[in-house]
């Protein structure tokens, strides 16, 4: 019965209005973090809202040529 519970919440978390998961989030730049944002970081989306957060850094990162 716990397991479906986990299942249920995972699919609730998954299939709200702005959640992204964590492949656009990471593929977008940013990292996926539980709780709220470090600092040099803002929150850009939501992996699975609202716990998880995707952050992304305030300073573009600088690319090699």
């Amino acid at each position: 019965m716990g397991i479906l519970v986990l299942v249920f919440i995972f699919i609730s978390l998954s299939q709200h209005g702005d959640a992204h998961g964590p492949d656009s989030c990471n593929h977008g730049g940013g990292l996926c973090r539980v709780g709220s944002c470090i600092s040099g970081e803002y929150l850009a989306q939501y992996c699975f809202e609202p716990i998880i957060l995707c952050c992304k850094s305030l300073l573009p990162t600088a690319t090699e040529s």
